[in-house]
């Protein structure tokens, strides 16, 4: 699933590898904290999306939890680490599902690490989905951040 939203943003020529990556200490707590959200994991899984052997994107896979349930969602970033999509690869609540709408997720495309990424300032809110709309936001600003201190 996830392979097949990178090969569809980036193309299909590239080569895709995956790693569960183990979140160092300093980076998990500098992330959670300017985020206002903790990891579930101690780790997420990034994808390095290289052609020719030359990196041209990371995918970064991670889950936030919602009302009760966890949302599994990507979000694909350049070598600089602006945003290039996001994606919500599995959504487990009843309500909330709008949260998957490319035209939601279209919302966080060019954000970067200094981004905003208030709901109802630089992303829309959504009418039933005001838990998952945070929580996806909140996790994506987290992704961003981990991306600026663990990708050199």
């Amino acid at each position: 699933m996830t392979e097949g939203i990178l090969k569809q943003e980036l193309g299909k020529s590239g080569d895709i590898v995956e790693d569960k990556f183990t979140i160092p200490a300093k980076a998990k707590k500098n992330a959670e904290s300017a985020a206002k959200q903790k990891f579930l994991n101690d780790f997420i899984y990034i994808y390095k999306v290289s052609e020719k052997g030359k990196i041209k994107a990371y995918g970064f896979l991670d889950n936030v939890k919602g009302k009760a349930m966890p949302i599994t969602f990507l979000v694909i970033f350049n070598t600089k680490g602006i945003i290039l999509s996001s994606h919500i690869v599995k959504y487990r609540e009843q309500y909330g599902g709008e949260v998957a709408s490319k035209d939601w997720n279209n919302d966080f495309k060019g954000k970067d690490a200094n981004s905003d990424y208030t709901v109802g300032k630089s992303i829309d809110t959504i009418s039933g989905a005001t838990i998952s709309a945070n929580s996806v936001s909140k996790g994506i600003k987290k992704l961003a951040i981990l991306f600026k201190e663990i990708i050199k």
